[in-house]
């Protein structure tokens, strides 16, 4: 009995299902603005994590085959067969459908059809397609993964304003050199899989060269949230940091002899760089009446 149900909690890869609840809180507290209705957030938290287990179990029975050829994903519950196709498929419907029901019930429109456009982007457009025929799968790919904090913005506000647009450009930006640090450090499994990752591709001096140009492209895109007056100074002095640090490591990979260690270092500061950040956004907000840096610099 034991053994049955961690084959169905590992399936749904619960670290993910964690880091993009993170997000997700973030953008929810960011646009309460500290008036925060606990109960809509915890059903939203709920169904969207209903939602992200739903795609990571179709993700893994889509590259079951694809995973039993690289070292860091060959022993998924799919790809080791401890779970049948058309099981995994049920269990994805059954969990993708009572989140969606629980979101469209207790938020609102808006927050469910971008959590169900994040949803087909993740499970459709990249697992299906695009990460095993395009170098640039990644990029359609994280579009998917800035969908929790822009959903959680959108369930507490229930608006479309500039801050959905920034909150998708940070997070899109952010998992850009995230992506390209794990496919440098796994780089036989991605090559022996046949996945044309930027890396394999196109060589490391080139992705080198994409991640710091993301990085770059994502700080201002941080600082954004500060300028457009929705987080404080805290905030903004949190973002350089971090982001200047990140900056500074992507760098020095330039001069390192070993890649990998190098590149997974970089992975785990990309963590805690989004993590950090998620913080501060959910805790150091302006109110609607406080006025931006745009606008004080307007005559």
């Amino acid at each position: 009995m034991y053994e049955a149900i961690k084959k169905y909690i590992l399936v749904t890869k619960p670290g993910i299902i964690f880091g993009n609840l993170v997000t997700a809180a973030a953008g929810f507290l960011l646009a309460s603005k500290g008036r925060i209705d606990t109960a809509v957030l915890m059903v939203f938290l709920t169904g969207i994590s209903l939602v992200i287990a739903s795609g990571c179990v179709f993700n893994n029975c889509i590259d079951r085959k694809m995973d039993r050829k690289m070292d860091r994903t060959r022993h998924r519950v799919l790809a080791q067969g401890l779970m049948s196709p058309k099981a995994a498929v049920f269990y994805a419907t059954l969990l993708g459908a009572s989140g969606m029901v629980l979101l469209w019930s207790a938020t609102n429109m808006l927050c469910a059809a971008i959590v169900l456009m994040g949803f087909a982007i993740y499970v459709v457009v990249y697992s299906l397609y695009l990460k095993r025929n395009s170098v640039y799968g990644a990029l359609i790919g994280s579009l998917a993964g800035a969908a929790p904090p822009v959903a959680g913005y959108c369930a507490a506000g229930n608006r479309f304003d500039m801050g959905v647009l920034i909150l998708l450009s940070i997070f899109t930006l952010w998992q850009m050199p995230h992506c390209y640090a794990i496919a440098i450090y796994r780089f036989k499994d991605y090559a022996a899989a046949g996945i044309p990752v930027l890396p394999v591709h196109r060589g490391m001096p080139a992705t080198k060269k994409h991640i710091v140009a993301y990085i770059l492209a994502f700080t201002a895109a941080a600082l954004m949230l500060t300028v457009g007056g929705y987080t404080g100074y805290g905030y903004l002095a949190v973002a350089v940091a971090m982001s200047l640090s990140w900056l500074w490591m992507a760098l020095a990979g330039f001069k390192r002899s070993d890649e990998r260690v190098w590149a997974k270092k970089l992975f785990v500061f990309s963590i805690l760089t989004i993590a950090v950040m998620s913080v501060m956004m959910a805790i150091d907000f302006k109110l609607p009446a406080t006025s931006n840096l745009l606008l004080a610099f307007t005559p």
